[in-house]
């Protein structure tokens, strides 16, 4: 009996230290959302390689996650920018799916199931998507009538073929936003996201001209604070010495849209509607 109550006396304090942790990432990443200047926000977006490969050290199946984000942050926004008939194909979902997995919480079943689609319903329905940009919402909604696309996946999506008008709904960014409660993967949690990221990025680039701050270079930056302060906060140390690049995200014109912590940090899943939240998280896509 003894021995039993020294081993949930453990667990719970190993729960409680991993909570502290969680709750002291998220007030970290929200003090420097809310004050932290362009130079600061400049610094942590050049860390982010640097992040990601200290995420893939703690994790011994992560493995691939470096040529994966590459391709999702270079190798797909220039593909689809060079593609008339803008488009994703079955392989390109399947793909970024497994990029997104792989870099937030592992859901082997999302990737069976997207993998289901047929070529021909992916190419047409996200054709329908792009398409219906700068309409966000619309394009969110028509891209969740895919199998285990949900409003995060979409914006995944959308977010490699516009990221000057999409974040991808990263657990870590979200969380890394004050007000805007307990993360939802659904529509409206989405755009009061989007909301704060769009005043985000006014703020910095009304602070520096030629920083060219999208949504999605914010959505990035607060990822690499959030994983960076849960994993090692002595990266963020501006006296310590960077050599990590920046990531590429390519640039493009901003349009307008006519809308309105670390990998410690645990959520509830996304649920899949268009704009109702309904089902049960456990049971959603995202």
């Amino acid at each position: 009996a003894k021995v039993i109550k020294l081993f949930w006396f453990g667990r719970i304090r190993l729960g409680l230290q991993k909570k502290v942790l969680q709750f002291l990432v998220v007030m970290a990443t929200r003090q420097f959302f809310s004050s932290g200047d362009s130079k600061a926000w400049s610094r942590c977006y050049s860390l982010y390689s640097k992040v990601l490969q200290l995420k893939v050290s703690k994790s011994q199946k992560k493995g691939d996650l470096i040529k994966l984000d590459k391709w999702f942050q270079e190798e797909l926004p220039q593909t689809l920018s060079e593609r008339s008939d803008k488009h994703v194909t079955h392989e390109e979902l399947a793909k970024l799916m497994r990029w997104k997995l792989m870099r937030g919480k592992f859901r082997p079943q999302l990737q069976q199931l997207v993998e289901s689609n047929k070529p021909e319903v992916v190419m047409e329905t996200s054709r329908k998507a792009f398409n219906k940009l700068p309409n966000i919402s619309a394009a969110i909604n028509e891209l969740s009538k895919l199998k285990a696309v949900g409003p995060a996946t979409a914006t995944a999506v959308l977010a490699a073929a516009a990221p000057e008008l999409v974040p991808f709904m990263a657990d870590e960014s979200m969380l890394s936003i004050p007000g805007l409660g307990p993360v939802q993967y659904t529509l409206p949690y989405f755009l009061k996201y989007l909301d704060h990221i769009k005043k985000c990025c006014k703020r910095l680039n009304k602070q520096d001209p030629e920083g060219d701050w999208t949504p999605h270079k914010v959505e990035l930056t607060l990822w690499a604070h959030a994983v960076a302060t849960g994993l090692d906060p002595s990266v963020l140390d501006p006296t310590a010495a960077t050599d990590s690049a920046e990531p590429k995200t390519k640039k493009r014109k901003s349009t307008e849209d006519g809308e309105q912590t670390a990998k410690r940090i645990k959520t509830g899943e996304e649920t899949k509607t268009n704009g109702v939240d309904s089902a049960k998280p456990e049971a959603a896509y995202f």
